[in-house]
């Protein structure tokens, strides 16, 4: 069974991007070849108790020796375009070292699209800081965002428009948030503070990182992609109502506002004049510049509601039934898609044409004694989303692609490689890839798309 959308939907079209996505720590492993240095997710991996079954990615999916196979791959699917990143460490190993193998591997993965009829969204930053930055303060020090501009050019310079879509950061709240205010994800730290710090050099670095990008690729999409999960009231009350617009105003608006108006949301400054980070008075001029696209990843929704002590209380899942979960245990809501995208429109008149640039399940599904990886929750978890996208779409919000996440199994970050999100099954032992049901699934979507 393939998806289901509406006979005449916009989803349905030829110029509407398909792709599929990945990230370099995630699949590459050779994490001590060819002059790599190490990233603050290789020292994170090494801290016992950090991630999952002590899992780390020095060989993750071995896609670094496999990258021809795994091109391959992605065709035989039938897809548009390929999301990946590049690793910082294997571009700048040292300060103001350049290194060409680096530079050459990823020239073999955008020459190899170009040649098999992909195009290629590159992510520039995928989470994998130099540990020899962190070590100076990581995203906490401003002379990073610097940083990142410098390293942003040099491989916008070499690569420039055979890239379809540059995207400068993947994820800003991940990396700000989970790595530096809560402590789950590299480099570890637990500090609102810093959190907030962070998160202001992460946007400051896109602004910073923009010009050159438009200087050396004129012809290509320039972005940054972004991680949302709404938040909707448990009960009709103000207070929770109020609950959960506070946390959409921290955890969505505080990335999205500064980049689209150059302003920081009230309600946040007012509750929480310590978390404002220490800023220059054109930061968020820079931060404001104009992008091409906006990239939006989703997966769920969070449920709140009022609290006495905190801003607000998280509920759980309910794992009685009464709610669908992926295996990672998130709520699978799929309408939470379509308002998200609503609502942007209706709060920013300078919305940018939206890419989803990540939107899947895990579905952990084994192999059956055929070989075959019939992971349905996974093919519903899709239709239904694309779904939301047709009525998101319908209602007048404008979006252009869609990428599935993920291309294949991989390292998971803290969940280390318990979680499988791929449309494409890794045996981590023999690194054999199995194309699973979801795969077909696209597959069959993806080439009758347009000959109806």
């Amino acid at each position: 069974m393939a998806f289901s959308l509406p006979k005449n939907s916009p989803l349905l079209k030829k110029d509407f991007t398909y792709g599929v996505a990945t990230a370099a720590f995630q699949i590459e492993g050779a994490t001590n070849l060819d002059g790599r240095c190490e990233s603050i997710w290789d020292r994170f991996c090494r801290t016992p108790g950090k991630v999952l079954n002590d899992d780390h990615g020095d060989i993750a999916c071995d896609h670094y020796h496999r990258v021809e196979q795994d091109l391959d791959l992605i065709q035989s699917l039938g897809v548009d375009a390929y999301r990946f990143s590049i690793a910082w460490p294997r571009i700048e190993p040292s300060p103001d070292t350049w290194n060409e193998a680096g530079f050459a591997f990823y020239e073999r993965i955008i020459n190899g699209l170009i040649e098999r009829g992909i195009k290629p969204y590159l992510t520039l930053y995928h989470w994998d800081l130099p540990q020899y930055l962190e070590e100076k303060g990581g995203w906490i020090n401003r002379e990073t965002a610097y940083r990142f501009a410098v390293y942003a050019q040099k491989v916008v310079a070499r690569f420039g428009d055979r890239v379809t879509a540059y995207a400068t950061f993947n994820e800003p709240w991940c990396s700000a948030f989970l790595g530096y205010r809560f402590g789950n994800h590299a480099p570890g730290l637990q500090s609102d503070r810093l959190g907030f710090q962070a998160a202001h050099h992460l946007l400051l670095a896109h602004g910073l990182a923009l010009p050159a990008l438009r200087e050396y690729a004129p012809n290509a999409e320039h972005g940054i992609v972004l991680n949302f999960t709404p938040n909707y009231p448990l009960t009709d009350s103000k207070q929770d109502q109020q609950a959960a617009s506070f946390a959409d105003e921290e955890h969505s608006h505080w990335f999205l506002q500064p980049l689209l108006t150059g302003s920081y949301p009230k309600s946040i400054i007012e509750q929480h004049p310590e978390w404002v980070p220490t800023q220059l008075d054109e930061d968020l001029v820079i931060i404001a510049r104009d992008i091409d696209f906006l990239g939006i990843n989703f997966y769920t929704r969070q449920v709140v509601s009022a609290s006495d002590q905190e801003d607000y209380n998280i509920i759980s899942p309910q794992v009685d039934g009464s709610m669908q979960l992926t295996d990672i245990g998130w709520e699978v809501f799929p309408q939470a898609l379509t308002e998200l995208l609503q609502g942007f429109k209706k709060r920013y008149s300078n919305l940018p044409p939206i890419i989803i640039t990540e939107n899947g399940a895990a579905d952990n599904t084994s192999p059956n004694e055929n070989g075959e990886v019939i992971d349905s929750m996974r093919v519903a978890y899709y239709n239904d989303h694309l779904n939301a996208l047709h009525n998101a779409i319908e209602s007048g919000v404008n979006i252009s692609g869609y990428f599935a996440w993920s291309l294949m199994d991989n390292f998971e970050w803290a969940e280390g490689y318990s979680q499988r999100f791929g449309i494409v099954y890794v045996d981590y032992e023999t690194q054999k890839r199995t194309i699973k049901h979801s795969g077909y699934c696209w597959q069959e979507f993806l080439n009758k798309r347009g000959k109806d």
